[in-house]
C-alpha cells in the first residue's frame, strides 16, 4: 500500500475578495511541484462564492468537470443551452471534450456558496461535450457508497457517466461505523476527502478538509471517529 497525505493546511489558497479558492493540487497562482495530481485526479477545489458574485463566462476543453455543492445554490449557464441552478444534494459534470463555455454564479444576496469542483483528466481527447446534473438521495449515503459518477461505459445506479475508467462516491458515516472500499481495477486508486469528521483510514487520523491518495492496495477500510461526510474517488493512477 502507497499512501500521501493531505492536510488541510497544507492546501494552496487564493483570497480575491468575491472568492475564496483552496487547492489541493496545483492551480492557477498556486503551483506546486509535488502536487499536481493523483493519477487522473488533476484538481480539487474547495471554493467559496460571495453573495451576488461568480465566474464570468470561461472555456474548458478536454477535462471531466464535476462540481458538487456543500452550502447553498450556484447558478449555472453554458453554450449548450443549460441554464439551472445546482443545489446541495446534486452533482453536476461536465465533459469538455472539444470543447464548452459556461458560467457559474451565486444568485443569494445574503449567502455565501460553497463548492468542491474536481477535474478528472479523461481518457479519450475531444469527445462530444455532455452536461448532466442529478440530485441523490441522503439516505443512500447513510453508512455505505453512493457512486454518484462513473465511467460512461460502465454506469451503476444513478451515477453521472463520464469519459474516464473512475468513479466518486459520497458516503455519511455515523459515529464507529466502517466502510471498505475495493478497487475497480488493479490500476486503480483511491483519493479520501474529509468533508465533516474524523476517521481512521490506512494508519492515518483524518479530519474535516484533510485527504489522503491510496494506491498499490485492492482494498481499504474506513472508520468514522465521529460522525462524518466523505468523498471519495476512485481513478486511474497511470
Amino acid at each position: 500500500m502507497k499512501t500521501i497525505f493531505h492536510k488541510a493546511n497544507s492546501r494552496g489558497f487564493a483570497n480575491h475578495g468575491w472568492l475564496k479558492s483552496y487547492h489541493t493540487f496545483s492551480f492557477a497562482s498556486y503551483q506546486n511541484a509535488e502536487r499536481m495530481n493523483f493519477g487522473a485526479l488533476r484538481v480539487l477545489n474547495d471554493d467559496v462564492v460571495q453573495p451576488k458574485m461568480g465566474f464570468g463566462t470561461h472555456p474548458h476543453q478536454n477535462m471531466e468537470i464535476i462540481s458538487i455543492p456543500l452550502q447553498g445554490a450556484l447558478s449555472h449557464k453554458d453554450n449548450m443551452g443549460n441554464k439551472r441552478a445546482i443545489e446541495v444534494g446534486e452533482v453536476q459534470v461536465m465533459s469538455a471534450g472539444t470543447g464548452l463555455t459556461h458560467s457559474e454564479f451565486n444568485d443569494s444576496k445574503t449567502d455565501e456558496v460553497n463548492f468542491l469542483q474536481l477535474w478528472i483528466i479523461p481518457e479519450q481527447s475531444n469527445v462530444e461535450p455532455n452536461y448532466e446534473q442529478r440530485a441523490f438521495s441522503s439516505e443512500e449515503k447513510k453508512n455505505q457508497l453512493q457512486t454518484v459518477v462513473a465511467p460512461k461505459d460502465k454506469l451503476e445506479g444513478h451515477a453521472l457517466p463520464i469519459s474516464q475508467q473512475a468513479y466518486i462516491y459520497r458516503t455519511n458515516l455515523d459515529q464507529d461505523k466502517l466502510v471498505n472500499l475495493t478497487v475497480k481495477s488493479s490500476n486503480n486508486g483511491f483519493y479520501i476527502f474529509v468533508v465533516e469528521g474524523d476517521i481512521d483510514v490506512a494508519n492515518h487520523v483524518l479530519g474535516k478538509r484533510d485527504a489522503i491518495g491510496i494506491s498499490e492496495t485492492e482494498t481499504v477500510d474506513i472508520k468514522a471517529n465521529k460522525n462524518s461526510e466523505l468523498i471519495i474517488v476512485e481513478v486511474p493512477m497511470n
